[in-house]
């Protein structure tokens, strides 16, 4: 019958003893640096929570016996380094040494409790086991923020969605022609006609509640999805949540960004709409991704809304150092014009969803962009 008592010590070599307890810290310092990186980098109270119960069942295993074994005085390999320590320079190489480490520690703790200490011994092999998926939820919620600004990097057409009919073949459309940034806006602009100008048609194909927005986000998402497309929802932070969409588009009477950060984590997309230097200069200070510039023309999408004109573009596109995305009634026949301004990047509505063939107009776009200003 196991004794857990401190005088326990005495019945069993104090080397096996000190063996599981350098082992112990091993493993539970290595998960408090995964749990750190899950609160701090990742923000994911899920992985967080995952994290820490395997610290907490490793920490119920290291009892005071093993603690009264300790003589670091004595250990040769204390303060032992080796070079290959300082090479971990990125956030990649720091986890993966850290899970490695939470690992061989759980297996030598799983090796060398077999005989004397069977409960730890059993807690370590399954441990060690929830260590491995660990990691690998860990990579991929680590590079899933990186490849959704890198994608966001290499585009230079954004589709901004308004209620049209058929509005899922009109982006399917896009998406097949190579659109690769979708958000969906659900809002009506008024005065807003069924053509390709302002006028009086009535705006019928605008859902009608919450439940419709969440059904027709859901069908987009799985759109842009098989397309290999960002996907994100402008203004509804909740409805971008419930489709698992890339980010949210903010204007500048939306939740801040810090407040739209904390509640979409790290990894997601946040842009911003800006009409003047100093909303730019304020997006990039909050951490958004990249900017909206515009109106660079009046359009119905934003009523009333003073046009910014091509100035505004030079100056974004010369300053900012995330991308920015000239919008407001740019169209194939004006497109030259933006980009003799400098702007390589531009988000269309109308140009898209309310051309006869949406993706002829996306591949008219998309030449332009690539054709030099």
């Amino acid at each position: 019958m196991k004794n857990n008592s401190a005088s326990d010590v005495t019945t069993r070599p104090a080397a096996s003893l000190r063996l599981l307890d350098a082992n112990l810290d091993r493993a539970r310092e290595g998960l408090r640096v995964l749990e750190d990186w899950c609160r701090f980098a990742l923000d994911r109270p899920d992985l967080v929570a995952r994290t820490k119960d395997l610290r907490q069942r490793l920490g119920r295993q290291h009892h005071e016996r093993f603690k009264l074994a300790r003589h670091s005085a004595s250990d040769p390999a204390a303060g032992l380094s080796h070079p290959a320590q300082q090479e971990r320079l990125d956030d990649a190489a720091i986890l993966a040494a850290n899970a490695a480490r939470v690992q061989e520690a759980l297996r030598v703790l799983e090796e060398f409790g077999r005989r004397d200490e069977p409960e730890l011994a059993r807690e370590a092999a399954a441990l060690r086991y929830l260590v491995y998926d660990l990691e690998v939820d860990l990579i991929q919620a680590s590079r899933l923020g990186l490849g959704r600004r890198e994608l966001l990097r290499q585009t230079h057409l954004y589709l901004v969605t308004s209620p049209v009919p058929d509005l899922e073949e009109v982006v399917a459309a896009a998406l097949a022609a190579g659109v690769r940034l979708v958000q969906y806006r659900a809002k009506p602009s008024q005065g807003q006609g069924p053509g390709p100008g302002p006028g009086p048609g009535p705006l019928q194909h605008a859902p009608a509640d919450d439940q419709q927005r969440l059904e027709q986000a859901r069908r987009l998402r799985t759109l842009c999805a098989q397309a290999g497309a960002l996907f994100l929802v402008n203004d509804r932070i909740d409805i971008a949540l419930a489709v698992e969409a890339d980010g949210v588009h903010l204007g500048q009477g939306d939740l801040p960004p810090a407040v739209a950060r904390r509640l979409l984590g790290p990894e997601r997309l946040i842009g911003r709409s800006t009409h003047r230097i100093e909303d730019l200069r304020q997006a990039v200070s909050d951490g958004c991704d990249y900017v909206g510039v515009g109106p660079v023309h009046a359009t119905p999408t934003k009523p009333g809304r003073e046009p910014v004109g091509l100035a505004y573009v030079r100056q974004a596109t010369a300053e900012a150092p995330i991308p920015c995305f000239a919008i407001g009634g740019i169209d194939h026949h004006n497109l030259a014009a933006v980009r003799a301004a400098g702007g390589t990047r531009v988000a269309v509505v109308r140009a898209i969803t309310e051309a006869p063939d949406p993706g002829a107009a996306t591949a008219a776009l998309l030449a332009g962009l690539e054709a030099e200003a």
